[in-house]
């Protein structure tokens, strides 16, 4: 059984450190090699050293890893991952490749250079040592010519999308020679422990997602030109509207570099041979300007936007096509978006888009039809199958539907009687499969997801995604119950699924009615409850503070009493159940959000999971238990001889500075998943499935109730007189305002367990009650209204 324990990439640069540190992530060990200096740099002459040194030697490798570091947003899920990273150079280390067990090929792309880098991996590496390239543009099998059988029999492309850690695509490219073996193993391996959409392309020029994201982009920028919109439209329009990366389409060029887009527009204006639409690489005017001026993005300082200084602050300009000079960026707004704005689900907007009387409702028409026409026809050249093209577009760009999807959302016939009128006639197979009575590229049948085959004239079931839960494919047949917040399902073998659909999931009395509707079934009839949803925006932002704002202004402080301990009532059942309560967060999982996985039975996460309690930014403290979690939390932490003070300390201070785990290994560190119970999912598309299966796990196990805890150390009037001076020198040094500090003392009042004159043990009940009167209390301070009312209308609080 081929296992991967070692990986070596050759070559430091964006990509190859990036790559390193997303093997790092996941616990394998990396050997990241580079270029040789061919003469020392000013420094090193001036300490005396020459290319003989090791310092010399390596200096790129660890400029560059270095750099990459402290790139933002982070490569690695924790600081300590760069330990299992060992930098060294292609001259002296090229030899310790015969300990591993991938090589990933990262340098220029240049196929000489690629080639003379292959010759000394052949020199060293052991035979069956898997060997990969991450190239974007250059064709699988003239790199693999002239190689040996085994080297040949093990080598294919793997095309990581950048930045690794955060972009779920890994398109797998075979050689002529690789081993269908190597193939199947790449493929589960990047799908199960790189947490990628692996996605197998033919070796075409850029293979799939650059050959129609790029076609797309560049597509998009001609449009615009023709049609007069400026640049901050079409980046209102090509974003979160459609479920595309709120950076739009020029922006995302800024980030991404224009020669880099340059630069695949050109190969692909010079290989593509069979490309009805190859002229459309040909570079619109207004990209053509800016490569001549060199005004390539974040880059090189300005691209189709310019960050400047003005009064002291950051002013964002955007670039006029007409005058080519810059102007301060404008808010945007088209009738056609406006009539969207109640429509939370993505697929009910794409009909009444493309419908627009406006500009925008123009821009969808054209830009979506061709892009769909364009993918039609690559079929089959780039893939056999429409739904690796819909996949590799999705986790290779960011968008939360495909081509084909969005074409079904519409409706195949209305979406194909626009695109004629656009001048976008899509290709036969589509009509063929009209023809045939076939409707829609996608169905669902049994609970599977199927696809239109081409070759067969029928649907196939999607491979690989047969153990996934995807809750839209059971929404028609397994609801047990619903309302306007939250639908519950049959997950089936005994476990219940809760699905939130308010905005951002925030908690609203649908959404606690939800979780108690869902713990009385569980309890009832099932064995195991699973709360998680298929969003990709928030597992929960939290509560809803609408009602709570309202009647704080109205001073009703009965009410808020109740409600706060109907939501800490709702919390403790996660835990103190007759069944158990299984977590899935993902994205956001944020103040109540974070306090419900606090008080689950166990938490599976996906590894990109932001989750802390950050009510301190509303003015208030975490009021649904979470500020009883942590006093409990660290309480079990303390061992003979600890320091109790420092770990309390810890933990007043993520909640005090709202702090948010920058992944689900982070939110390890700051004990909001415990080590050795919770579980970290790589691939998101798994993480209900895997949440299920701990459900029955622990139910099988002979799960029983937990007891409430009488057993927690707090530390009474030591903690808040630490915490109290901290809070005034705070003040003092003018870090926080009175406000803060005010929040900051209650939050160290209810975390120390009060005015006790001595540490000593509470229960649960006891901190309880303490959370409950410190928020009631600050939701009668006039700077936490201020707050609550800067988020409920501008969606960020002031600093009061």
């Amino acid at each position: 059984m081929r296992r991967i324990n070692k990986v070596a990439v050759l070559g430091a640069g964006i990509m190859g450190s990036r790559i390193a540190m997303h093997f790092a992530n996941i616990g394998c060990r990396v050997l990241l090699l580079d270029m040789v200096p061919r003469e020392p740099n000013d420094a090193e002459k001036a300490k005396g050293l020459d290319t003989s040194s090791p310092l010399v030697r390596n200096r790129i490798v660890n400029d560059l890893f270095t750099a990459a570091l402290r790139g933002k947003p982070a490569s690695t899920y924790t600081k300590d991952v760069a330990q299992r990273i060992e930098l060294g150079n292609f001259d002296d280390d090229m030899s310790k490749i015969k300990d591993v067990d991938w090589v990933i090929e990262v340098v220029v792309e240049r196929l000489e250079i690629k080639k003379l880098i292959y010759d000394k991996v052949e020199a060293h590496r052991k035979p069956g040592t898997l060997v990969t390239s991450n190239t974007s543009g250059i064709p699988i099998h003239l790199m693999s010519e002239g190689r040996g059988e085994d080297f040949q029999k093990h080598f294919c492309g793997t095309h990581f999308f950048n930045p690794p850690r955060y972009l779920r695509l890994l398109e797998i490219i075979p050689g002529p020679k690789t081993d269908p073996e190597i193939i199947d193993f790449l493929m589960h391996y990047g799908d199960l422990y790189l947490g990628k959409q692996t996605v197998l392309c033919k070796d075409t020029p850029a293979f799939i997602a650059n050959r129609l994201g790029i076609y797309a982009m560049v597509q998009t920028i001609r449009t615009a030109q023709e049609m007069g919109l400026s640049v901050e439209a079409v980046d209102k329009l090509t974003g979160p509207v459609v479920g595309r990366p709120k950076s739009g389409t020029f922006r995302l060029s800024d980030v991404v570099g224009l020669d880099t887009t340059v630069n695949v527009c050109n190969n692909l204006k010079a290989t593509l041979k069979n490309d009805e639409s190859v002229e459309a690489f040909e570079l619109p005017d207004i990209m053509a300007k800016l490569m001549e001026n060199k005004w390539l993005g974040e880059k090189s300082g300005q691209g189709f936007y310019k960050k400047v200084k003005e009064g002291g602050k950051s002013v964002i300009l955007a670039l006029d096509f007409e005058s080519m000079e810059y102007k301060p960026s404008e808010k945007v707004s088209f009738d056609t978006l406006n009539t969207t704005k109640g429509i939370d689900r993505l697929a009910d907007r794409f009909a009444i888009l493309l419908k627009g009387k406006d500009k925008a409702g123009e821009f969808y028409r054209k830009t979506f039809t061709d892009g769909f026409k364009y993918a039609t026809n690559r079929i089959p050249e780039i893939a056999d199958e429409l739904f690796r093209v819909d996949d590799a577009i999705k986790a290779g760009f960011g968008w939360e539907m495909g081509l084909f999807e969005t074409a079904d959302a519409v409706g195949v016939k209305d979406f194909i009687a626009i695109a004629e009128a656009e001048g976008n006639k899509p290709a036969d197979w589509v009509y063929e499969m009209l023809k045939a009575g076939h409707e829609s590229f996608y169905k669902v049948e049994g609970g599977q997801r199927q696809y239109y085959d081409i070759d067969s004239k029928s649907y196939k079931a999607i491979p690989g995604t047969e153990s996934f839960i995807i809750l839209d494919n059971i929404r028609k047949n397994n609801v047990v119950w619903k309302n306007a917040g939250s639908s519950i399902f049959d997950l089936g073998d005994g476990i219940l699924g809760l699905e939130f659909h308010s905005k951002m999931n925030t908690f609203g009395a649908e959404v606690i009615e939800g979780l108690n509707k869902s713990y009385d079934l569980a309890e009832k009839d099932f064995r195991g409850l699973v709360v998680g949803n298929d969003s990709n925006q928030a597992f929960s932002a939290g509560a809803n503070l609408a009602m709570l704002f309202m009647y704080a202004i109205e001073q009703e402080w009965d009410e808020i009493f109740m409600i706060i301990e109907q939501f800490q009532r709702t919390m403790m059942r996660a835990r103190y159940s007759s069944i158990p309560v299984v977590t899935a967060p993902h994205t956001l999982a944020l103040g109540g959000g974070c306090e419900l996985n606090l008080h689950a039975d166990k938490i599976v996460a996906a590894a990109e999971t932001y989750m802390g309690l950050v009510e301190v930014g509303v003015g208030v403290i975490p009021g649904g238990g979470g500020t009883k979690e942590m006093a409990l939390r660290c309480s079990d932490m303390y061992q003979p001889g600890d320091s109790e003070l420092n770990i309390l300390q810890n933990a007043f201070m993520n909640i005090a500075q709202a702090k948010v785990s920058g992944s689900a290994h982070e939110a390890m560190e700051m004990n909001y998943l415990k080590q050795g119970r919770d579980q970290i999912v790589l691939n998101r598309s798994r993480l209900l499935a895997e949440a299920k299966q701990a459900a029955v796990e622990l139910a099988e196990n002979g799960y029983t109730m937990p007891t409430k805890r009488k057993d927690i150390k707090v530390q009474g009037k030591a903690g808040i007189a630490l915490f109290k001076a901290g809070i005034k020198a705070m003040r003092l040094g003018n870090y926080i305002s009175d406000h803060d500090a005010l929040i900051a003392e209650k939050l160290a009042y209810v975390i120390s367990g009060g005015d006790l004159s001595y540490a000593q043990n509470v229960t649960e009940e006891y901190l309880l009650e303490l959370e409950r009167e410190a928020f009631v209390s600050l939701c009668g301070e006039r700077k936490t209204l201020e707050r609550m009312q800067g988020l409920l209308t501008g969606g960020k609080p002031p600093r009061n």
